[in-house]
């Protein structure tokens, strides 16, 4: 029997029971059961949701204290690829944590290259705007003219 025997006989025999489960078993409920159901099924999400709530309350207070006092202190400290991790200074970006990505140091030469690049960016982005509005009235001259021609014949 392979594998595909299988999943073939699960599935008819799972079939069988939804079909058991749903005609077989069925019984009508009057109307107080139906009422009784509908608070069940309308309740459970209130009282999860209420949990959860709860929960998520305690995780609060736990990372910032009960009325926020927690937030004064500074639990990671550091500036470019170097940080302050619980009292150890650690390197993040390339070859450290999260590995891979050159973050920016901050340097001047970096910062020149950076602004150099956003410069370039702004005015491409500029040009390109320029160019749609261009194109954008010209169409609608373009629709001006065409309805004026048809209107003159």
């Amino acid at each position: 029997m392979g594998f595909t025997d299988f999943l073939r006989n699960f599935h008819e025999k799972h079939e069988k029971l939804k079909h058991t489960i749903h005609n077989k078993w069925r019984y009508p409920l009057p109307k107080s059961g139906q009422y009784a159901m509908a608070l069940f099924y309308f309740c459970i999400p209130i009282v999860g949701g209420h949990y959860v709530m709860e929960w998520a309350k305690s995780k609060s207070v736990d990372e910032i204290g009960a009325r926020g006092e927690k937030l004064r202190e500074k639990k990671l400290q550091g500036f470019g690829n170097k940080t302050v991790i619980d009292g150890k200074v650690e390197s993040i970006g390339a070859g450290g944590i999260g590995g891979g990505v050159h973050l920016a140091l901050s340097d001047e030469d970096t910062q020149k290259k950076n602004k150099a690049m956003l410069e370039a960016m702004f005015r491409r982005e500029r040009k390109r705007r320029r160019k749609e509005k261009k194109d954008s009235e010209q169409g609608k001259e373009q629709k001006e003219s065409n309805v004026d021609e048809e209107q003159t014949s």
